[in-house]
Formats: C-alpha cells, structure tokens, sequence
C-alpha cells in the first residue's frame, strides 16, 4: 500500500521503517526540514537503538523516503498515519491543534479515497471533531474524494521502540466503516500472518480511549509501587522482596513494580493529564489519578528530604545527578524526573552535575543551565553527594568504591534501587535506597 506518515519523532519514524519493512511503499513527512535532511543522510534525528539499520535498510531498498512536500507526500496516499505531537495545555487536555491542522492538510492535498488514521495519542471522540473538520474543509475546497478516520493507538516504549513496533503484543485499530476496517487489516497483514499477532478491532472512540487508559493504568501500577516503598520505609520492609513476591501472583506480574524516582517521558505524565481532564469534562472525578500524580512528584521531594538529612542544608553544596533522560535507552528528557530533580537541587542553591550516557546533548541545548559532564567519574569527584536519578546500565556496573573514592562526602542516593544495598553499607557509604535496607535502617 501506499502510507503517508505525518511526523518523523518517536512514533512516526519507527512507525515508517517498519510499514516499510512490510512491503509497503512509505513516505515520510515533516515540516522541519533539518530533521528531513538528517533523515535522508540515515540518521535518526534522536537515539533510539536499533532504528538506524532499520530505517536505512528500508531507504535503500527505496521502499521510505522523506519529504518536507506536502504535494508530494499526499500525491500517492491511500492510508496517513497522524503522528504529530499533542502537547499539553495549561488545563491539562492536549493540544490539538497539529491534529487539526493535518486533518486540514489531508483535504486540501489527497488526490484520491484516503483514510486517515489517529496515531497520535487523542482522547476519546478526537475522531468526531476530524470528521467534521474534514466534512467542512471538503466541502469548502470542492474534495469529493472519501475521506475517513480511524484510531490505530501504539504502545511502544521508547528504549524498545524497534522490537514493540516489529513485535507488538497487540495491535488495536478503530474504524468507522467496513472499508477503513479492512484497509487497516491490509496494512497489518503480514505482521498479523508473521507473529500471529492479537488483534482487537473496534470503534475509534473505544480505540482511542484504549490508548488512555493503558497509559494511565501503567502509571498508577508505578506510583501504587512508591507508595509501598514509602510504607517499606517505615516499617523496615524490602519493597523490591515485595514486589517479587507481588509479581509471581499471575492476576498481578512482574511488570512496573520497580520502586524509583517516579514515571517521565512524553506519554505517563501527559496521558495521565489528558485522561484525568477528559473525565472531568464528561463529568467524571477521577480521582485516583490525581493521586498518581502526587505520588509520582513525592518521589522527588523524598530525595530532596534525604540530601537535606544528610547535608543539612542544600546552599554551596555540590550534587552528581547520574542520569538525565527519563528512562534508559533514550536521549528524551520530556518530563525526565531526573531533570526535574536537577532544577530543584539549583533552586535549592546546589551546585548540579549532571551526567548521562547519550543525553548531555539535548540536555545542553534544552537545559543550558544544568552542566554535564561526559565522564561519570567528573561529575563525581569532590561532590558532596550523588543520586542515581536513570537506571543506566553503566551506573549499575560503578563499584562501590569508586563513590568512596571520589566523593567528598560518601553519600549515595539510590532513587532507582539499582544496588545492593548491603555492599553499598558494608562500604562504608551513607546509601539511602528508596524502601530497601539503608543506612536510616541498617541494625547497629
């Protein structure tokens, strides 16, 4: 088939290379034309493993190209995929107006029966106010050509993008008609025929709600976590112990019950928002997820808390942050509660070093304030304490002698439990972990 994928980010790229790798012949588009140069040279525009050789592999069999064209993007198109960005707004909804204006851009350029398809994560009905975006706009420029929405939601996971999009657990579109049903049956075939993949074929407004509450699900599942290692805290309890034996209970598993400094990134905190505003405007309190949400920003006040037990005051001290994006395998730092961390530390009149194994990057141009350094042993030595704000692999290799040996003051804040709390202590650090043995609860 032929595929228009509207915007190269996280979603859009790796939704293109691996349309693409299907057999299906895609263009990808976007307004910003560094990111379509990069692009066409067969680099990402942002770290993701493995999306280079996927995407180049498909750019030189000539099944993706890239396009800042909007005449060229839409000459072809049988299916686009929205797969622009939905920022927040100051209420908590989303911002629409990308989704809007793509819907408008469909009408004015589609050269033949198009269905567009909501990538993007949207609350529920977004596809009615498309539809009469669309009826307007055709009707205003004379299109008679079919134009149709649909909701194909993506769970994929940034640090995992490539293997969640070629490898998904499931695969969920909504459609309004038998037409759109089918096209999009067409474009997942051969994932479907090659992995057998589950798929849940539904209503747009039920799709899009899916997406939703997947996000908001998952977020809650990480902060219930926190709250029990803020119990675990209290009574003496290992809350990694409880989780394991939480997670062998079939009804509950193993998955996002990792106790640490809380959910980032460009979906939890937004989808959560935009699920909570979308509740109140259909008259619903939700207010389980305004819970979620303070549970996820305490996590950084317990961290602040421990520096100031340890240090006494935060002013003229000097701090390693070790991490900056949200999670591993990324360069994102959107909504990273290690930057959030990092800004309240300066606030608090420390003195930030930052390290990070692929993010110093983005995090001069985005955070100028906040210095990195390249090398971890830098930013540790002479600072008085170290958190460890991103569970990188390469924190979790650092011995405990190298926080001794570098350190002013041996002070370790452990905000992703990434150590063994009994070789941090035996080492003779102050190791705070977040509801495992620290040196709050060590027995004298």
């Amino acid at each position: 088939m032929h595929i228009t994928v509207i915007g190269v980010g996280h979603v859009g790229l790796v939704s293109a290379a691996a349309f693409a790798r299907w057999g299906h012949e895609v263009v990808g588009y976007d307004d910003d034309p560094r990111k379509i140069d990069t692009l066409r040279s067969g680099r990402a525009w942002f770290h993701e493993p493995g999306l280079d050789d996927l995407m180049r592999a498909q750019v030189e069999a000539g099944r993706l190209t890239f396009t800042g064209d909007p005449d060229a993007a839409f000459a072809d198109a049988e299916v686009v995929f929205v797969c622009v960005g939905t920022p927040p707004l100051p209420g908590g909804g989303p911002n629409l107006s990308f989704v809007e204006a793509v819907g408008r851009s469909v009408v004015e350029h589609a050269r033949r029966d198009t269905l567009l398809v909501e990538k993007s994560t949207v609350p529920a009905n977004t596809g009615k106010r498309l539809e009469q975006v669309i009826a307007r706009e055709s009707k205003r420029l004379g299109n008679g050509n079919r134009i149709e929405v649909a909701s194909n939601p993506e769970f994929l996971k940034e640090g995992a993008a490539v293997q969640d999009t070629l490898h998904p657990d499931r695969i969920v579109y909504g459609t309004s008609s038998a037409w759109g049903r089918d096209v999009l049956r067409e474009v997942y075939a051969p994932l479907v025929e090659q992995d057998q993949v589950p798929v849940v074929e539904t209503d747009v407004a039920t799709a899009e709600l899916i997406k939703h509450a997947s996000n908001a699900f998952l977020a809650t599942r990480i902060s219930f976590i926190n709250a029990v290692a803020q119990i675990c805290d209290r009574v003496g309890a290992d809350v990694s112990v409880v989780a394991e034996g939480m997670g062998h209970d079939v009804r509950i598993g193993h998955r996002f019950l990792q106790a640490g400094l809380g959910y980032g990134g460009s979906c939890f905190p937004k989808d959560v928002d935009a699920f909570a505003h979308l509740a109140a405007q259909v008259g619903y309190d939700f207010q389980l997820l305004e819970e979620v949400r303070r549970i996820n920003v305490g996590q950084r006040h317990w961290v602040m808390a421990k520096l100031e037990q340890e240090l006494w005051h935060l002013d003229g001290k000097t701090v390693a942050v070790l991490g900056a994006a949200f999670k591993p395998g990324t360069d994102d730092l959107r909504e990273s509660p290690a930057v959030h961390l990092a800004k309240e530390l300066v606030d608090a009149g420390a003195e930030v070093r930052v390290h990070d194994p692929v993010a110093l990057d983005n995090l001069a141009r985005e955070q100028p304030q906040l210095p990195g350094y390249p090398e971890v042993e830098d930013a540790l030595d002479g600072a008085h304490a170290a958190v460890v704000a991103t569970d990188w692999p390469e924190y979790t290799a650092l011995p405990a002698t190298t926080f001794q040996e570098r350190l002013a003051y041996p002070i370790l804040i452990d905000a992703r439990n990434v150590y063994d709390p009994d070789a941090m202590l035996d080492a003779g650090l102050h190791y705070h972990a977040l509801g495992r043995r620290s040196i709050d609860t060590r027995p004298v």
